[in-house]
């Protein structure tokens, strides 16, 4: 027997990550791949993995301490079998993610406070139009990176939240609560709800059980993670969507020509790799929708690098794995990607590098049926495509009706950024290119 130790492996592009969970303790027995704690940073929950199978003897870390690559964090006894380690993985699978986060606002103006009790309330800085001290904002509260970035983009000031966590953790739900205690109380300046967001009335709680039998089930963590960022997506974004519709008929049967072919090289060839170039070409001849707005909302920053993320539906909920350099790749090595990502995200095996970078995202839900919905922005991206199943129609030639495969899609997209008729532009240019896949080499 050989006592091993355990360090954190390669963590992407963190240099210090919060420990929220330690998922054993001394004398528990784990296999390879077992996981053994929990980090989170501002982007995604990662699980770390047990590189050697044993029984832990030491836990050197605990819940709400930082850690980075490296860090020793527990020792294992280990057999003479299992004392060499196993195949290093390049990082750790994370268990949930989601898109990445917006960035923060700019505080608004100075305006006068209209009443005394937000004045001097030492929770809500924002609505007291007071400067928040950056030293207040949670530096020793016990709070995750994604509650403290949420706190900082409502001014709230954590040592002041009462968390309702373990041990004391602040969550979400306590500074929301925070900011409900304060502004029930008093009455928001002139326009100051508009401009942060806490105006919104909270829907009222009802006790459901007066009406029949319930049962409440908590959130996945990726439901949990994800959850805010779309619905930050959702208050900052003004969104258009503009629905439209392609003939794919001599698409897909080029599709089922190469099947074969394809085949033979291991590779599935599905409609999506060829919607990806179809619209990567599309963002070449519109670079607004390839693009993002400033922090301040006044530059558009367009991007001359084309990596398309794609929605997953995995076991665990939704997540959007990127492919990189779409425009520099052929279908066959789009689709050795695609595989590869999609597998990775059932298997809970995706990487922080695995979804950032992101210019684009395509959400498809053609595998399982509807006409048409609308997409949420994956801010701080500007578009989003929806893409729903296809289906035979009739369709007109000017002398009778013949059956084509009619494929309906949807774009939403930032108006701020894109205006109406841009939109439609950008949706008829993807059609054409789909229905004519000769010119994408044009």
């Amino acid at each position: 027997m050989a006592i091993q130790q355990i360090n954190i492996p390669d963590i992407g592009d963190f240099d210090s990550v919060e420990i929220i969970e330690i998922l054993v303790a001394v004398g528990d027995v784990v296999a390879v791949d077992d996981s053994l704690l929990t980090l989170e940073s501002d982007k995604a929950t990662m699980e770390i993995p047990a590189p050697f199978a044993g029984t832990i003897t030491k836990i050197n870390v605990e819940v709400g301490g930082n850690v980075a690559e490296g860090h020793h964090v527990f020792d294992i006894e280990v057999s003479g079998d299992a004392a060499a380690p196993a195949e290093e993985k390049p990082t750790p699978a994370p268990v949930a993610a989601a898109a990445e986060p917006l960035k923060e606002a700019p505080a608004p103006k100075p305006a006068p406070a209209q009443h005394a009790s937000v004045e001097n309330s030492p929770i809500v800085a924002a609505a007291a139009n007071k400067p928040v001290n950056a030293q207040d904002m949670g530096a020793k509260s016990h709070a995750s990176p994604s509650v403290r970035a949420f706190a900082r983009k409502l001014g709230v000031e954590l040592n002041n939240v009462t968390g309702t966590g373990p041990k004391g953790r602040i969550q979400q739900t306590d500074v929301e609560a925070a900011i409900k205690a304060v502004m029930s109380g008093a009455t928001a300046a002139p326009g100051q709800a508009a401009m942060s967001g806490t105006g919104i009335p909270p829907i009222p709680e009802v006790d459901f059980s007066k009406f029949g039998e319930t049962t409440t089930e908590e959130l996945g963590r990726i439901k949990k993670i994800s959850g805010k960022f779309l619905h930050a997506s959702w208050l900052n974004v003004p969104h258009v969507t503009q629905f439209d519709e392609s003939d794919i008929t001599e698409m897909d049967q080029f599709r089922k020509d190469q099947k074969a072919a394809a085949e033979k090289q291991g590779i599935k060839l599905t409609p999506l790799v060829f919607v990806m170039k179809a619209v990567v070409k599309a963002l070449q001849d519109f670079p607004s929708f390839n693009a993002s707005l400033s922090a301040d909302g006044q530059s558009i920053i367009k991007k001359h690098y084309y990596n398309i993320g794609i929605a997953v539906d995995t076991p665990n909920g939704l997540m959007v794995p990127v492919v990189k350099d779409v425009d520099k790749k052929g279908i066959y090595e789009l689709s050795r990607d695609l595989m590869e990502i999609s597998a990775k995200a059932r298997d809970g095996k995706l990487g922080p590098a695995d979804m950032a970078g992101g210019t684009f995202t395509i959400s498809s839900l053609g595998g399982i049926g509807g006409t048409q919905f609308t997409p949420i922005v994956n801010a701080p991206e500007v578009a989003i495509m929806g893409l729903s199943k296809a289906k035979m129609q009739p369709v007109w030639n000017g002398s009778e009706f013949i059956p084509r495969l009619i494929m309906p899609f949807s774009v939403s997209y930032d108006h701020r950024a894109i205006d109406g008729a841009e939109g439609v532009r950008f949706t008829t240019t993807v059609g054409n290119y789909l229905t004519d896949l000769r010119q994408l080499i044009l």
